[in-house]
Protein backbone atom coordinates (compact mmCIF):
# COMPACT_ATOMS: atom_id res chain seq x y z
CA UNK A 1 0.00 0.00 0.00
CA UNK A 2 1.13 3.70 -1.05
CA UNK A 3 2.14 5.17 2.08
CA UNK A 4 2.50 9.56 2.18
CA UNK A 5 6.63 8.56 2.43
CA UNK A 6 6.19 7.50 -1.15
CA UNK A 7 4.50 10.55 -2.46
CA UNK A 8 5.82 12.69 -5.18
CA UNK A 9 5.77 15.97 -3.03
CA UNK A 10 4.01 18.99 -3.31
CA UNK A 11 1.23 16.53 -2.35
CA UNK A 12 -2.43 17.32 -1.10
CA UNK A 13 -3.55 14.87 1.23
CA UNK A 14 -7.59 14.91 2.79
CA UNK A 15 -8.51 12.79 5.37
CA UNK A 16 -11.73 11.13 4.59
CA UNK A 17 -12.65 10.63 8.16
CA UNK A 18 -12.50 13.75 9.39
CA UNK A 19 -14.76 14.87 6.04
CA UNK A 20 -17.19 12.66 7.10
CA UNK A 21 -17.28 14.29 10.25
CA UNK A 22 -17.87 17.50 8.94
CA UNK A 23 -20.26 16.64 6.63
CA UNK A 24 -22.68 14.63 8.96
CA UNK A 25 -22.43 17.67 11.64
CA UNK A 26 -23.50 20.15 9.05
CA UNK A 27 -26.45 18.09 7.87
CA UNK A 28 -27.64 17.41 11.12
CA UNK A 29 -27.95 20.90 11.83
CA UNK A 30 -29.09 22.01 8.71
CA UNK A 31 -31.96 18.90 9.06
CA UNK A 32 -32.34 19.94 12.71
CA UNK A 33 -33.28 24.09 11.10
CA UNK A 34 -35.93 22.73 8.71
CA UNK A 35 -33.33 24.17 5.71
CA UNK A 36 -32.22 22.66 2.64
CA UNK A 37 -28.46 22.18 2.25
CA UNK A 38 -26.92 22.93 -0.82
CA UNK A 39 -23.36 22.43 -0.03
CA UNK A 40 -20.78 25.25 -2.50
CA UNK A 41 -18.45 22.37 -3.89
CA UNK A 42 -16.25 25.06 -4.72
CA UNK A 43 -13.81 24.61 -2.23
CA UNK A 44 -13.26 20.38 -3.30
CA UNK A 45 -14.62 20.54 -6.75
CA UNK A 46 -14.77 16.25 -6.31
CA UNK A 47 -17.84 14.18 -7.35
CA UNK A 48 -16.22 12.08 -4.12
CA UNK A 49 -16.41 14.54 -1.61
CA UNK A 50 -20.02 15.70 -2.96
CA UNK A 51 -21.25 12.05 -1.97
CA UNK A 52 -20.40 12.77 1.66
CA UNK A 53 -21.54 16.07 1.43
CA UNK A 54 -25.07 15.46 -0.07
CA UNK A 55 -25.81 12.43 1.82
CA UNK A 56 -28.97 13.11 3.58
CA UNK A 57 -30.15 16.25 1.85
CA UNK A 58 -31.83 16.16 -1.39
CA UNK A 59 -28.79 16.24 -3.60
CA UNK A 60 -28.58 19.78 -4.93
CA UNK A 61 -25.33 21.84 -4.86
CA UNK A 62 -23.57 25.22 -5.68
CA UNK A 63 -20.68 25.60 -8.30
CA UNK A 64 -18.97 28.33 -9.41
CA UNK A 65 -17.63 27.41 -12.67
CA UNK A 66 -19.04 26.71 -16.00
CA UNK A 67 -16.13 23.31 -15.73
CA UNK A 68 -17.73 22.72 -12.04
CA UNK A 69 -21.39 22.38 -13.54
CA UNK A 70 -20.66 20.21 -16.65
CA UNK A 71 -18.08 18.12 -14.33
CA UNK A 72 -20.77 17.40 -11.74
CA UNK A 73 -23.65 16.94 -13.82
CA UNK A 74 -21.98 13.86 -15.96
CA UNK A 75 -21.59 12.08 -12.64
CA UNK A 76 -24.80 12.42 -11.87
CA UNK A 77 -26.13 15.75 -9.99
CA UNK A 78 -28.36 17.57 -11.95
CA UNK A 79 -29.44 19.94 -9.73
CA UNK A 80 -27.04 23.22 -9.82
CA UNK A 81 -27.27 26.66 -8.42
CA UNK A 82 -23.84 28.57 -10.49
CA UNK A 83 -23.75 31.71 -7.61
CA UNK A 84 -21.92 33.54 -9.54
CA UNK A 85 -22.95 36.76 -11.36
CA UNK A 86 -23.65 35.47 -14.92
CA UNK A 87 -21.63 36.68 -17.97
CA UNK A 88 -23.89 36.78 -20.61
CA UNK A 89 -21.68 35.37 -23.16
CA UNK A 90 -21.87 31.90 -20.77
CA UNK A 91 -25.47 31.54 -21.83
CA UNK A 92 -25.10 29.00 -24.92
CA UNK A 93 -23.16 26.60 -22.45
CA UNK A 94 -25.70 26.91 -19.92
CA UNK A 95 -28.56 26.41 -22.50
CA UNK A 96 -26.43 22.97 -23.42
CA UNK A 97 -26.13 21.63 -20.19
CA UNK A 98 -29.91 22.41 -20.12
CA UNK A 99 -30.42 20.24 -22.75
CA UNK A 100 -28.44 17.53 -21.57
CA UNK A 101 -31.09 17.41 -18.16
CA UNK A 102 -29.37 19.80 -15.84
CA UNK A 103 -31.45 22.22 -14.35
CA UNK A 104 -29.20 25.33 -13.82
CA UNK A 105 -30.26 28.06 -11.44
CA UNK A 106 -27.92 31.41 -12.48
CA UNK A 107 -27.44 34.37 -10.28
CA UNK A 108 -27.97 38.08 -11.26
CA UNK A 109 -27.96 41.64 -10.17
CA UNK A 110 -27.80 43.29 -13.86
CA UNK A 111 -30.52 44.38 -16.06
CA UNK A 112 -28.14 44.23 -18.82
CA UNK A 113 -27.12 40.69 -18.48
CA UNK A 114 -31.61 39.80 -18.22
CA UNK A 115 -32.12 41.47 -21.44
CA UNK A 116 -29.17 39.57 -23.02
CA UNK A 117 -30.57 36.73 -21.35
CA UNK A 118 -34.31 37.03 -22.29
CA UNK A 119 -32.59 37.60 -26.12
CA UNK A 120 -30.86 34.53 -26.08
CA UNK A 121 -33.38 32.65 -24.54
CA UNK A 122 -36.01 33.55 -27.58
CA UNK A 123 -33.57 32.55 -30.15
CA UNK A 124 -32.51 28.90 -28.84
CA UNK A 125 -36.10 28.62 -27.39
CA UNK A 126 -35.21 28.02 -24.01
CA UNK A 127 -35.64 28.93 -20.69
CA UNK A 128 -33.44 30.62 -18.07
CA UNK A 129 -34.22 30.23 -13.87
CA UNK A 130 -32.46 33.07 -11.95
CA UNK A 131 -32.16 33.97 -8.12
CA UNK A 132 -31.33 37.68 -7.21
CA UNK A 133 -28.57 38.51 -5.61
CA UNK A 134 -28.89 40.51 -2.72
CA UNK A 135 -26.37 41.79 -0.41
CA UNK A 136 -26.55 41.88 3.14
CA UNK A 137 -23.20 43.77 3.80
CA UNK A 138 -20.57 41.97 2.15
CA UNK A 139 -20.30 44.89 -0.34
CA UNK A 140 -19.21 42.52 -3.14
CA UNK A 141 -22.36 41.81 -5.35
CA UNK A 142 -26.09 42.07 -5.36
CA UNK A 143 -28.73 45.05 -5.15
CA UNK A 144 -29.74 46.04 -1.31
CA UNK A 145 -32.59 44.47 -0.28
CA UNK A 146 -35.01 47.25 0.13
CA UNK A 147 -33.83 48.96 -3.11
CA UNK A 148 -36.28 49.81 -6.02
CA UNK A 149 -33.69 47.51 -8.20
CA UNK A 150 -35.10 44.49 -6.64
CA UNK A 151 -37.87 44.71 -7.79
CA UNK A 152 -37.52 45.90 -11.17
CA UNK A 153 -35.41 42.75 -11.97
CA UNK A 154 -38.13 40.88 -10.25
CA UNK A 155 -40.84 42.13 -12.87
CA UNK A 156 -38.58 41.37 -15.72
CA UNK A 157 -37.56 38.30 -14.82
CA UNK A 158 -41.75 37.62 -14.20
CA UNK A 159 -42.56 39.28 -17.46
CA UNK A 160 -40.31 38.05 -19.76
CA UNK A 161 -41.21 35.43 -22.28
CA UNK A 162 -37.70 32.23 -21.72
CA UNK A 163 -37.02 33.59 -18.02
CA UNK A 164 -38.12 32.92 -14.56
CA UNK A 165 -37.60 34.19 -11.07
CA UNK A 166 -36.74 31.74 -8.57
CA UNK A 167 -35.74 33.60 -5.63
CA UNK A 168 -33.31 35.50 -4.25
CA UNK A 169 -29.97 34.20 -2.72
CA UNK A 170 -26.86 36.02 -0.52
CA UNK A 171 -23.92 35.87 0.31
CA UNK A 172 -22.12 36.61 4.00
CA UNK A 173 -18.53 36.63 3.01
CA UNK A 174 -17.85 39.45 5.80
CA UNK A 175 -18.11 36.47 8.03
CA UNK A 176 -14.61 35.63 7.33
CA UNK A 177 -13.31 39.02 8.87
CA UNK A 178 -15.09 38.61 12.35
CA UNK A 179 -13.92 38.12 15.07
CA UNK A 180 -15.49 35.85 18.06
CA UNK A 181 -18.59 34.46 17.60
CA UNK A 182 -20.56 36.67 18.54
CA UNK A 183 -19.61 39.33 15.84
CA UNK A 184 -20.36 36.11 13.45
CA UNK A 185 -23.44 35.89 14.96
CA UNK A 186 -24.37 39.43 13.95
CA UNK A 187 -23.41 39.07 10.81
CA UNK A 188 -25.68 35.98 10.02
CA UNK A 189 -28.50 37.66 11.90
CA UNK A 190 -27.84 40.33 9.02
CA UNK A 191 -27.71 37.64 6.61
CA UNK A 192 -30.70 36.33 7.19
CA UNK A 193 -32.92 39.49 7.49
CA UNK A 194 -31.94 40.64 4.74
CA UNK A 195 -33.03 37.83 2.69
CA UNK A 196 -35.80 37.27 3.94
CA UNK A 197 -36.68 41.02 3.48
CA UNK A 198 -35.99 40.58 -0.15
CA UNK A 199 -38.38 37.61 -0.29
CA UNK A 200 -41.26 39.48 1.23
CA UNK A 201 -40.37 42.31 -0.49
CA UNK A 202 -40.90 40.16 -4.28
CA UNK A 203 -44.07 38.33 -2.65
CA UNK A 204 -45.57 41.65 -1.83
CA UNK A 205 -45.26 42.93 -5.30
CA UNK A 206 -47.21 39.83 -6.47
CA UNK A 207 -44.13 37.93 -7.55
CA UNK A 208 -42.65 34.62 -6.75
CA UNK A 209 -40.44 33.71 -4.58
CA UNK A 210 -39.56 30.46 -3.54
CA UNK A 211 -36.13 30.04 -2.87
CA UNK A 212 -34.32 31.93 -0.02
CA UNK A 213 -30.72 31.41 -0.11
CA UNK A 214 -27.77 31.89 2.04
CA UNK A 215 -25.36 31.14 3.56
CA UNK A 216 -21.20 31.04 4.58
CA UNK A 217 -19.39 28.19 6.67
CA UNK A 218 -18.96 30.52 9.95
CA UNK A 219 -22.56 31.88 9.50
CA UNK A 220 -24.28 28.33 9.06
CA UNK A 221 -22.76 27.01 11.98
CA UNK A 222 -22.90 30.42 14.20
CA UNK A 223 -26.59 31.28 13.22
CA UNK A 224 -28.93 31.52 16.02
CA UNK A 225 -32.30 31.48 13.37
CA UNK A 226 -32.57 30.46 9.97
CA UNK A 227 -36.42 31.89 10.01
CA UNK A 228 -37.42 32.18 6.63
CA UNK A 229 -34.24 30.89 4.67
CA UNK A 230 -34.99 28.14 2.68
CA UNK A 231 -31.59 26.85 1.89
CA UNK A 232 -28.29 27.20 3.35
CA UNK A 233 -24.45 27.31 0.61
CA UNK A 234 -21.62 26.82 3.09
CA UNK A 235 -18.52 24.99 1.22
CA UNK A 236 -15.16 25.29 3.38
CA UNK A 237 -16.99 23.17 6.16
CA UNK A 238 -16.23 20.16 4.45
CA UNK A 239 -12.40 20.31 5.33
CA UNK A 240 -12.15 23.68 7.17
CA UNK A 241 -8.56 25.46 7.47
CA UNK A 242 -6.46 27.56 9.95
CA UNK A 243 -8.70 30.66 8.91
CA UNK A 244 -11.46 28.93 10.02
CA UNK A 245 -9.73 27.74 13.28
CA UNK A 246 -9.08 30.96 13.87
CA UNK A 247 -12.28 32.50 13.63
CA UNK A 248 -13.43 30.03 16.27
CA UNK A 249 -15.82 27.89 14.08
CA UNK A 250 -13.89 24.43 13.85
CA UNK A 251 -10.92 22.86 15.79
CA UNK A 252 -7.79 22.03 14.90
CA UNK A 253 -9.03 17.96 14.89
CA UNK A 254 -11.84 19.28 12.47
CA UNK A 255 -9.16 20.05 9.30
CA UNK A 256 -9.56 17.60 7.19
CA UNK A 257 -6.84 18.99 3.84
CA UNK A 258 -3.14 19.32 4.37
CA UNK A 259 0.23 19.32 2.02
CA UNK A 260 2.84 16.94 2.25
CA UNK A 261 6.14 18.79 1.40
CA UNK A 262 10.04 17.43 1.52
CA UNK A 263 12.88 18.99 3.12
CA UNK A 264 15.34 20.43 0.54
CA UNK A 265 17.69 22.25 2.48
CA UNK A 266 18.44 24.34 5.50
CA UNK A 267 20.14 27.77 5.64
CA UNK A 268 21.83 28.33 8.77
CA UNK A 269 22.51 32.02 8.28
CA UNK A 270 19.13 33.02 7.83
CA UNK A 271 18.06 30.28 10.57
CA UNK A 272 15.40 28.66 7.89
CA UNK A 273 14.47 25.66 6.95
CA UNK A 274 13.61 24.88 2.81
CA UNK A 275 10.90 22.55 1.26
CA UNK A 276 9.62 21.91 -2.01
CA UNK A 277 6.02 23.69 -1.09
CA UNK A 278 5.99 27.63 -2.39
CA UNK A 279 3.05 29.89 -3.20
CA UNK A 280 1.65 27.42 -6.22
CA UNK A 281 1.13 24.59 -3.77
CA UNK A 282 0.13 26.91 -1.05
CA UNK A 283 -1.33 29.66 -2.09
CA UNK A 284 -0.11 33.26 -0.72
CA UNK A 285 -3.53 33.24 1.54
CA UNK A 286 -2.54 34.79 4.75
CA UNK A 287 -5.70 35.24 6.02
CA UNK A 288 -5.22 32.91 9.65
CA UNK A 289 -2.54 35.41 10.16
CA UNK A 290 -4.76 38.09 10.97
CA UNK A 291 -5.82 35.94 14.03
CA UNK A 292 -3.35 33.75 15.11
CA UNK A 293 0.31 34.76 15.52
CA UNK A 294 2.91 33.07 13.71
CA UNK A 295 0.33 31.04 10.90
CA UNK A 296 2.21 32.46 7.91
CA UNK A 297 1.18 30.31 4.81
CA UNK A 298 0.55 27.37 6.89
CA UNK A 299 1.48 25.25 10.37
CA UNK A 300 3.68 22.35 10.45
CA UNK A 301 3.10 18.95 11.46
CA UNK A 302 4.70 15.64 11.18
CA UNK A 303 4.40 13.62 8.59
CA UNK A 304 2.19 10.99 10.76
CA UNK A 305 -0.22 13.67 11.99
CA UNK A 306 -1.76 16.81 11.69
CA UNK A 307 -0.80 18.04 15.16
CA UNK A 308 1.51 21.00 14.70
CA UNK A 309 4.80 20.90 15.70
CA UNK A 310 5.46 23.56 18.33
CA UNK A 311 6.51 27.26 16.88
CA UNK A 312 7.32 25.88 13.47
CA UNK A 313 5.38 27.65 10.59
CA UNK A 314 5.75 28.80 6.89
CA UNK A 315 7.46 32.11 7.31
CA UNK A 316 7.40 32.68 3.33
CA UNK A 317 7.06 31.48 0.16
CA UNK A 318 8.29 32.04 -3.14
CA UNK A 319 6.97 30.11 -6.13
CA UNK A 320 8.62 26.79 -5.74
CA UNK A 321 10.58 27.67 -2.23
CA UNK A 322 8.58 27.39 1.09
CA UNK A 323 10.67 28.63 4.13
CA UNK A 324 10.10 27.32 7.67
CA UNK A 325 10.57 29.42 10.37
CA UNK A 326 10.08 28.82 14.38
CA UNK A 327 9.19 31.20 16.54
CA UNK A 328 11.57 31.43 19.13
CA UNK A 329 14.90 30.01 18.97
CA UNK A 330 16.81 27.97 16.09
CA UNK A 331 15.23 25.65 13.38
CA UNK A 332 15.27 21.73 14.58
CA UNK A 333 17.66 21.05 11.70
CA UNK A 334 18.00 17.42 13.02
CA UNK A 335 14.45 17.02 13.58
CA UNK A 336 13.67 17.79 9.83
CA UNK A 337 16.68 16.64 8.30
CA UNK A 338 17.12 17.41 4.22
CA UNK A 339 14.87 14.69 2.92
CA UNK A 340 12.24 14.70 5.38
CA UNK A 341 8.77 15.43 4.99
CA UNK A 342 6.23 17.44 6.64
CA UNK A 343 2.58 17.53 6.55
CA UNK A 344 1.46 21.29 6.37
CA UNK A 345 -2.15 22.48 7.37
CA UNK A 346 -3.08 25.85 4.87
CA UNK A 347 -5.08 28.84 5.37
CA UNK A 348 -7.25 28.61 3.42
CA UNK A 349 -8.65 25.29 1.68
CA UNK A 350 -10.14 26.18 -1.61
CA UNK A 351 -6.92 27.82 -2.68
CA UNK A 352 -4.77 25.52 -1.58
CA UNK A 353 -6.50 22.68 -3.59
CA UNK A 354 -7.04 24.71 -6.19
CA UNK A 355 -3.29 24.32 -7.46
CA UNK A 356 -3.90 19.97 -7.25
CA UNK A 357 -5.43 17.92 -9.86
CA UNK A 358 -6.45 14.85 -7.29
CA UNK A 359 -6.75 13.94 -2.90
CA UNK A 360 -4.44 11.83 -1.93
CA UNK A 361 -6.72 10.14 0.36
CA UNK A 362 -6.06 8.53 3.73
CA UNK A 363 -8.28 7.59 6.95
CA UNK A 364 -6.37 8.63 9.94
CA UNK A 365 -2.94 7.28 9.45
CA UNK A 366 -0.24 7.61 7.06
CA UNK A 367 -1.46 4.98 4.36
CA UNK A 368 -2.86 6.44 1.06
CA UNK A 369 -6.16 4.46 0.38
CA UNK A 370 -7.74 5.92 -2.21
CA UNK A 371 -7.10 8.83 -5.09
CA UNK A 372 -10.02 11.19 -5.73
CA UNK A 373 -10.01 13.39 -8.71
CA UNK A 374 -11.23 17.18 -8.84
CA UNK A 375 -12.08 19.77 -11.87
CA UNK A 376 -9.94 23.28 -12.33
CA UNK A 377 -10.64 25.79 -14.54
CA UNK A 378 -13.45 27.54 -15.72
CA UNK A 379 -14.94 26.26 -18.71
Amino acid sequence: MTSLNDLETPALVLDRGVLARNCDRMAARMNEAGVKLRPHLKTAKSAKVAETATHGHFGGVTVSTLAEARYFHERGISDLTYAVGLAAGKLDAVATLQAGGAQVTLLTDSPETLKAAGQKAAALQTDFRFLIEVDTGGLRGGVLPDSEVLIELGKYLHDTPGLSLAGVLTHAGHSYHCRGQAEIEQVAEAERAGVVLAAQRLRAAGLPCDTVSAGSTPTAICARSFEGVTEMRPGVYTFFDLDQMALGVCALEDIALSVVATVIGHNHAAQRILIDAGGLALSKDLSASEFLEHAGYGLICPLESTQPLAGLYVESVHQEHGLIAVAKGEPPYDTLPVGSRVRILPNHACMTAAAYNSYHVVDGGQDVVDAWDRINGWY
